[in-house]
């Protein structure tokens, strides 16, 4: 009996570890979603998919969506007595205005921006989060008010190097010009042309954020053209492109290569970046949402996937 006893103990231990194992402590995202130029309408769809799915799958999300000063000053025009007149307001009353009128949808207005919503993105911040997530735009160079201050930028680079994990959707491409932040994320926006369907090239049908996808599969969304350098397939692992006899470019790159979205490896950490998501039916898309996750999962090591930069791969490798 007393055998019986302790062998039933050491299989209620064996079970208790295996579901310990089975479920490890979630990863901390922090999505951010400031945009200092461009607003797009789909920021507050993107927040709750990303608030939804991600606690499903191991990511407890929490979201800046401010992370400039919300008390500075800044000037609008109203309308007072009839008249257009130039008042001062704080910076994050402006911005909450523009996030309600901007994200609103089906005849509703969005949600406010409270200080609640806000927050730096520095070396302190750092350490509570696995993985930084940008949906954002802003660009110092460009009149904008950019997601992250030049020390900052500094911050969120090193933090990688030892280890983080940065992820980027869409616009995260167009901010911070004339800075390192290009040769972080691996790439700067230049251009796009309107909306269409194009038919996707899976470049990398065995990455995690490839396998949603089918080659050939068309997909609708706004496609990215982008700047010459810094991207480069001699850094980056290409993952999605678009099939180049499916697209119609407003500005055609001389090389053909539209690159959708990649990885790289940055010394110990990793960075993903897909530029979809512009769309809200984007972010509603279960296609699209897996391949975020598998991106996501890439990044923070608990999926397996390739980081050789496609330049250096050879035939045969994918």
């Amino acid at each position: 009996m007393r055998c019986l006893r302790i062998l039933a103990a050491v299989g209620l231990l064996a079970l208790a570890s295996t579901a310990f194992a089975a479920d490890p402590p979630k990863k901390r995202v922090l999505f951010v979603t400031h945009s200092g130029g461009f607003m797009h309408d789909s920021i507050l769809v993107a927040e709750n998919v990303l608030k939804d799915i991600g606690p499903k799958n191991g990511f407890e999300v929490t979201v800046y969506r401010f992370t400039g000063d919300p008390d500075a000053k800044v000037k609008v025009k109203k309308k007072v007595d009839g008249k257009d007149e130039e008042v001062e307001v704080n910076a994050l009353q402006k911005y909450s205005e523009d996030f309600r009128a901007r994200t609103g949808e089906q005849g509703k207005p969005g949600e406010e921006v409270t200080k609640e919503n806000c927050g730096r993105i520095n070396a302190e911040t750092l350490k509570n989060f696995d993985v930084v997530f940008f949906f954002t735009t802003g660009a110092a160079s460009r009149g904008n008010i950019p997601p992250l201050t030049a020390d900052e930028l500094k911050d969120l680079t090193e933090w990688v190097k030892k280890g983080g994990a940065f992820v980027g959707t869409h616009c995260a491409t167009d901010t911070m010009y004339d800075t390192t932040y290009g040769d972080l994320i691996g790439g700067y926006f230049q251009t796009h042309p309107a909306i269409q369907k194009i038919k996707l090239h899976v470049e990398d049908p065995k990455h995690p954020a490839g396998k949603p996808f089918k080659d050939g599969e068309e997909f609708e969304d706004e496609w990215y053209i982008f700047q010459k350098a810094p991207f480069s397939r001699d850094n980056l692992h290409v993952i999605l492109s678009i099939d180049k006899d499916s697209f119609k470019p407003n500005q055609a790159r001389p090389d053909g290569d539209y690159a959708i979205a990649w990885g790289k490896q940055v010394e110990k950490g990793r960075v993903f970046y897909t530029s979809m998501g512009h769309k809200r039916e984007t972010w509603r898309d279960p296609r699209f949402q897996e391949s975020l996750l598998g991106g996501l999962k890439w990044a923070v090591g608990q999926a397996e996937g390739d980081a050789t930069p496609s330049a250096k791969l050879k035939p045969g490798d994918k």
